[in-house]
């Protein structure tokens, strides 16, 4: 009784979601399984992207467990070092006794005279004499193994920080995409914007069509890719992404939508995967973009309403508000009908400009009988 309940409770949207590859924020929907059976040294041997990939709660841990076990390894060692020496409390000394490290008589000082050498602290209560010369060996060797830690995690943070799908965050799609009439051929519609000012050099749109497929030989081809080609009025490579852009793709006989209809577009299974790259102007790095389509994301005859704008001190200013909003206009049922009723127009135009100009130029009767005409003289009167 409660999961019919809740199935009444929940919104219609969420009703009988269908699974998708890419989610709406770009993530794609891959479980690993079997993973036992792989290499899994092969993470170890890629240590660097291992350490910038994890999740800043274990780069946490590890920049602390890091350190912290690094100057108690240390410590141990200086422990050991003051030990044989005697120069512990406790331990009987002769006269004249002469002291490696000044001032550590327990674990507890060996604890922090390590973690002073190795941040630099340098109080001056704990020294070396100078008299032993393990002790010197130990300091350099502590000494360059805190300047890797630090260079090492100091990397990871930095990188983990400037990744770049963290600049990808700042490009955002349409939620919905729309079919409609543009420049005289159906077209699919998708808007993207750029948040920041600062640009994407060498953009670059294009789009997969990810569908399961039957071949002529009866194999089922999970996830099969078909490209889509997406463009602006400018082109398609190298866009000025310096304002909301409308993408759009042409549905002619080439297109894999050219079958679709108003009617079966929801009844289709595809998932439309759009992907943007481009370079960061502030950073140089690469990034990419991608969001993802289902059918029922796709509208058929509606357009976007226009969202830019000018000002009375003439700066262009661009309304979110109306970003993914659209509105119905007046669209062909499917591109077959769409092309149909173009060829028929043009015929019926190539026709009605030939009839005009056999009205001009007379028409052949083959019932006249043609005759020879001669010169007659001409009397005067």
């Amino acid at each position: 009784m409660l999961p019919v309940i809740q199935s009444h409770l929940q919104p219609t949207g969420h009703r009988n979601r269908k699974p998708r590859l890419v989610t709406k924020d770009g993530h794609c929907n891959i479980e690993l399984g079997n993973t036992e059976y792989t290499n899994q040294f092969a993470f170890l041997g890629d240590l660097w992207t291992t350490f910038v990939e994890i999740r800043w709660r274990f780069v946490l841990l590890l920049f602390v467990a890091s350190f912290t076990g690094s100057w108690f390894i240390f410590s141990l060692l200086w422990y050991w070092m003051a030990k044989s020496n005697g120069d512990l409390t406790g331990q009987n000394r002769t006269a004249g006794h002469i002291k490696c490290i000044e001032n550590v008589n327990g674990l507890t000082t060996a604890f922090l005279y390590s973690l002073e050498t190795q941040t630099t602290i340098g109080y001056g209560g704990r020294a070396l004499t100078g008299h032993c010369a393990g002790t010197v060996a130990l300091i350099v060797i502590q000494s360059l193994v805190g300047v890797f830690i630090n260079c090492f995690m100091c990397g990871v943070i930095m990188a983990k920080i400037s990744l770049p799908k963290k600049r990808a965050k700042t490009v955002i799609f349409s939620d919905t995409a729309v079919i409609c009439l543009k420049k005289g051929s159906l077209c699919l519609l998708i808007r993207v914007a750029n948040l920041r000012k600062t640009l994407l050099i060498g953009s670059q749109i294009y789009g997969k069509l990810i569908k399961t497929t039957t071949t002529p030989d009866g194999e089922t081809i999970i996830l099969d890719q078909v490209d889509i080609d997406f463009m602006v009025d400018s082109g398609k490579d190298n866009l000025f992404f310096v304002c909301p852009l409308t993408l759009y793709h042409v549905i002619n006989k080439s297109s894999p939508f050219y079958e679709l209809s108003a009617d079966t577009l929801l009844q289709q299974d595809f998932e439309l995967v759009v992907f943007l790259d481009g370079t960061a102007e502030s950073t140089s790095s690469s990034c990419q973009v991608r969001t993802s389509y289902i059918p029922q994301e796709i509208r058929w005859g509606y357009t976007f309403l226009p969202i830019i704008s000018r000002n009375q001190i003439g700066k262009y200013r661009v309304d979110f508000s109306n970003f993914s909003r659209n509105v119905r206009v007046t669209t062909p049922h499917c591109a077959f009908c769409f092309e149909t009723d173009v060829d028929q127009q043009t015929h019926n135009s190539h026709n009605q400009q030939n009839h005009s100009y056999q009205q001009k130029q007379g028409i052949d009767n083959a019932g006249f009988q043609v005759i020879d005409i001669h010169d007659m003289d001409v009397t005067k009167m």
